[in-house]
């Protein structure tokens, strides 16, 4: 196949670009290295449309692989004709290739594997061959009665023949790919309760259809989750006329003896074996099709997750809440450091809560607590009550917020929790980690699996090694985005660096205590099985505060410091002055000589030069830094305070395919439906919304009984109007 045309139609970009890209994956390159050093190589492409492209060329890689699979096997049985080798090199979807290759494949025994051994074979091309002027089917039947074979009769041998037909029939690639065309574009899906008397989640899709071509993917998920719990009995139905017209534009030859008989088999062909292998085959795309969309809204969500912005240089208490076993408290430096870990009790006596409120105004006056990071768990609203009460007597000016704490208690369990803090138990690991989630989103939740997040939908029955390349994916392009300081970052967090293993994340973490911090990025080179290819990799995403030249603190590559300087030097400028933040000028300096002017003089390409005068103007800049910082909160509410048209202030907490909830800081997410999202046609929220967004909505209902709040961001209309 040629994969630069086939990649270049689907991905509209031009053939050197595509090229040039192939070129770059197949040396070894990782994806955010191509998207941020590579670029004059590919026109800018980012990394987001980088990993769609390596993905398709895998598949096309493994499509070729099976295609030459399948011509070995058939060639194999000597059964190769130039039609079949002109199909195989002509089919564009791996379900094309199985087809060509199923009448090849070896077949465990049938009703016409067992014909053939009866000596059925030549009876049935007799039959199908439809001789206008040859005899009766059941007379030619006659002369293949053979009771040691086990035939019997005309109409045994008749219905063996027919048996035969049908499986070839079955077996014809034309048809399945003509039905299955006409399947996706008329297909219905129908699903009924296989359990009439009994309430479900499901019970919308009691008596449920839709044609598959409208079908959103949430409900086939959701679907498919009913039908394998037992509440749902689906199905998918054709028009039997149109699809029998398929079968028979193969099967019929006109008019002949023959023909009642072939369209007998064609019909036992269609029911018994094509059509419920074409409706597997539907129901089978539509769950890759809706997982893949429900993968995509997952990993769009995560990135926005990951790419909150980090409250920095304050002092962070972190309390997990919970009623019997109290509700645990840390208490952690500017820097992630953990200063004090505790228990308080703030739900039980009153004792216990005058206890609790004297604990935690002690701990904020005696570490300087400036923000508290509240887990939305169990207990998670009484405990939100007694901090905003502290906070409130003590009038020092302290916020919190309420975060997800979704995912702490599965690292508060994993190896990695149990070797950064080996003197605490669970319970005291997830207040720490609750507490750095305000500080550094990303830093912390990179050391829990992406699927345990909780900013996704039906996240448990998607494809798993499909959703942890997607998640990993989102990962690493989010750490590399933002670039790592090496030397407080923590091996999970060094594991996601461009090039870096998990084992050489551990090198460089054993490096820096034994030999105090990195002075530079060229000192990465004396790190054990830190290869050249690993250093050109990764090291322009670690930054370096502590080291002398200041572009180790920068995104510019090494590969690119004479560049950096000559630039610095056409523009009048020395890297002191870039020390010393005296560069403010450099972005029109470098105007007025001109970017294509400057790349002649120096040699680096002109999104190169773009890229370091962006990073030098701000040394250690952090793009998470250009975001609306996150909502803290110093009062709370409940549901009861809730009415209708009541405006709030919200945290997008998660988007879905039919909206997005919302936080208002009343311990209940609201749902904002994708109809009172905006006043313009949106196929999807994720076009308007997107994960940490702060948001004004309007309260449209509150039911207390079933914890729901439907909200809407259209603002409501004025009474007076008019």
């Amino acid at each position: 196949m040629d994969y630069t045309a086939a990649l270049c139609e689907q991905f509209h970009l031009k053939p050197w670009q595509v090229d040039n890209v192939i070129s770059l994956l197949d040396e070894g390159n990782t994806i955010p290295f191509i998207a941020r050093y590579r670029k004059e190589a590919h026109g800018a492409l980012d990394d987001q449309v980088l990993r769609e492209l390596s993905d398709r060329l895998c598949y096309l890689r493994s499509m070729d692989k099976r295609r030459e699979e399948i011509r070995e096997q058939v060639t194999a049985l000597e059964a190769m004709t130039d039609e079949l080798s002109a199909a195989l090199d002509h089919a564009c979807t791996l379900a094309e290739l199985e087809d060509l290759y199923r009448p090849y494949r070896p077949k465990r025994k049938t009703r016409a594997s067992i014909a053939r051994e009866k000596g059925l074979e030549p009876l049935a091309q007799a039959v199908f061959a439809q001789d206008p002027k040859g005899e009766s089917p059941i007379d030619l039947a006659g002369g293949y009665v053979n009771p040691e074979k086990g035939v019997e009769s005309p109409e045994e041998a008749l219905q063996g023949a027919l048996d035969i037909i049908a499986e070839q029939l079955s077996d014809d690639a034309g048809i399945r790919k003509r039905l299955r065309v006409v399947g996706e574009a008329q297909g219905v899906l129908r699903s009924k309760a296989a359990k009439p008397d009994e309430d479900s989640v499901y019970a919308q899709y009691y008596d449920f259809e839709e044609p598959l071509r409208r079908l959103a993917g949430h409900r086939v998920l959701a679907i498919d989750r009913g039908e394998r719990e037992g509440f749902l009995k689906v199905s998918i139905s054709l028009d039997p006329g149109k699809a029998m017209n398929i079968v028979h534009s193969v099967a019929l030859k006109g008019e002949s003896p023959c023909a009642q008989a072939v369209t007998k088999a064609a019909q036992d062909a269609y029911d018994r074996l094509i059509f419920p292998s074409i409706e597997r085959e539907l129901r089978s795309s539509l769950t890759e099709q809706a997982a893949e969309q429900a993968i995509k809204v997952f990993s769009v969500n995560l990135r926005h997750l990951l790419m909150q912005p980090p409250v920095k240089g304050k002092v962070a208490m972190g309390l997990d809440p919970g009623y019997r076993t109290g509700c645990k408290v840390a208490v952690v430096d500017e820097t992630g450091r953990v200063l004090h870990t505790g228990v308080i009790y703030p739900t039980h006596s009153q004792a216990k809560v005058k206890e609790a409120e004297q604990v935690v105004s002690d701990l904020i006056q005696k570490y300087g607590v400036q923000v508290i990071a509240i887990g939305n768990g169990t207990a998670s609203k009484e405990t939100e009550l007694f901090t905003a009460r502290v906070i409130s007597s003590l009038g020092t000016g302290v916020s919190y917020m309420v975060v997800s704490e979704a995912g702490a208690s599965v690292y508060s369990a994993s190896k990695l929790a149990a070797e950064e803090f080996p003197d605490f138990d669970l319970t005291l690991r997830s207040a720490v980690s609750i507490a750095r989630r305000l500080q550094d989103p990303l830093a912390e939740l990179v050391k829990i699996d992406p699927k345990a997040i909780g900013v996704g939908q039906y996240q448990h029955d998607m494809p798993k090694k499909r959703l942890d390349e997607a998640l990993g994916g989102v990962v690493e392009d989010c750490v590399n985005r933002v670039g790592v300081d090496l030397n407080t970052a923590s091996p999970s967090l060094l594991s996601h660096v461009s090039g870096l293993s998990a084992a050489v994340s551990k090198n460089i973490v054993a490096y820096r205590e034994e030999n105090g911090a990195f002075r530079s990025r060229a000192e990465l080179k004396k790190v054990k099985k830190l290869g050249p290819k690993a250093f050109e990799q990764c090291a322009g995403f670690l930054r370096v505060p502590e080291s002398g030249n200041v572009l180790d603190n920068t995104a510019v590559h090494p590969e690119s410091y004479a560049a950096a300087k000559a630039l610095l030097t056409e523009c009048g400028f020395t890297l002191q002055d870039v020390k010393q933040g005296r560069i403010s000028s450099l972005k029109e300096k470098a105007g007025s000589i001109g970017l294509a002017e400057l790349s002649s003089r120096i040699g680096a390409g002109v999104p190169t030069i773009e890229d370091i005068i962006k990073e030098i103007s701000l040394p250690g800049r952090d793009p998470r830094d250009e975001l609306p910082p996150p909502l803290l909160r110093t009062d709370v509410l409940s549901m009861e305070d809730l009415k209708p048209g009541m405006e709030l202030t919200g945290t997008v907490r998660n988007v879905i395919d039919f909206g997005a909830f919302v936080d208002v800081g009343v311990h209940q997410d609201g749902l904002v439906h994708i109809s009172q999202i905006c006043n313009r046609y949106i196929k999807h929220p994720s076009e308007a919304l997107k994960v940490g967004d702060i948001v004004k909505v309007w309260v449209l209902s509150v039911d207390l009984k079933k914890k729901r709040i439907g909200l809407s961001m259209l603002a409501p209309k004025d009474d007076h109007e008019g």
